[in-house]
């Protein structure tokens, strides 16, 4: 991602795509292979072009390694030295329009540390490497640019929408040269998780920090609820919405942290919302499936 609220880049590869409506099906009838359903979700603002992709794939269009995976024409390579790079080879959704192009992502630091979001430990959440550097060079759309990045993975045993009903998730920089991962989770049980975490410009762990208070934000068009934390006496505000659909808003918001002005990248999920028949009915639009 990107920290410029001008443009932006979100990248994601999913095996076994925890937004699938494919998957849900295939679950429904007993046990379903996640590699029958992989895809590359490719998101690219800006005003050189606005771009989604997020195509499913069955297993024989899927290729891993340790450090490669590729999902249909689409390749991610991570190397130790110089991080991770991905080739995107992608059809826009739903109106058909191509998307080509690089990603360089370079880690500052690369961290180990796994959290747990759930009492049970079946929801895992790593932050790789909470600040990077990114380049970024499409021809499909003509798009050539450099800023912030970020990098992390989830992954779990059971469905998202079982244990948890909402959260609100963002990523900021901090005046040191680090980052800030605020994450505040609703769980099915009815109990609430909270994550304040910061990391050094170094290869120091996570360090907890105290959360300010929540802060309220408009409801997104879908009216998706937004919240984010900000000193108190502050006010929290949304610059740009970059991502509103009927259950997941993407936004740049500002705030206030531990007395520093910062503008965060920042996703709310609404979990009933997407478990609803009719956006169920609504997500293939979005996410075609090629055998």
């Amino acid at each position: 991602m990107s920290d410029d609220g001008r443009r932006g880049l979100t990248l994601i590869a999913f095996l076994g795509s925890v937004f699938s409506p494919y998957y849900a099906w295939a679950r429904r009838r007993g046990a379903a292979n996640p590699l029958e359903h992989a895809a590359v979700n490719v998101a690219l603002y800006g005003d050189d072009g606005r771009r989604w992709t997020m195509t499913e794939r069955g297993a024989g269009q899927v290729e891993r390694s340790a450090t490669m995976l590729r999902i249909g024409p689409s390749r991610l390579a991570w190397d130790d030295r110089t991080g991770l790079t991905v080739h995107v080879e992608e059809m826009n959704a739903p109106w058909p329009r191509r998307v080509r192009g690089t990603v360089r992502l370079m880690p500052s630091n690369v961290h180990a540390e796994t959290f747990a979001l759930d009492a049970s430990a079946r929801h895992l959440w790593r932050p790789i490497a909470p600040r990077a550097r990114v380049e970024v060079d499409f021809g499909q759309p003509s798009s050539r640019w450099r800023g912030n990045a970020y990098f992390d993975a989830n992954h779990g045993t059971r469905p998202l929408e079982r244990d948890f009903a909402r959260w609100h998730w963002s990523r900021f920089g901090t005046e040191d040269g680090g980052a800030a991962v605020l994450y505040d989770v609703a769980r099915r049980d009815g109990s609430r998780f909270d994550l304040a975490l910061r990391f050094g410009p170094n290869r120091t762990g996570a360090m907890p920090f105290e959360a300010p208070p929540r802060a309220a934000l408009p409801s997104s068009a879908w009216r998706i609820a937004r919240e984010t934390r900000s000193d108190r006496g502050s006010v929290a505000s949304v610059a740009k919405t970059l991502e509103d659909g009927p259950f997941y808003a993407r936004s740049l918001v500002h705030a206030r942290v531990g007395g520093e002005a910062v503008s965060a990248m920042h996703e709310s999920l609404d979990l009933d919302r997407f478990t609803s028949p009719w956006v169920q009915a609504m997500l293939p639009f979005r996410m075609p499936r090629r055998r």
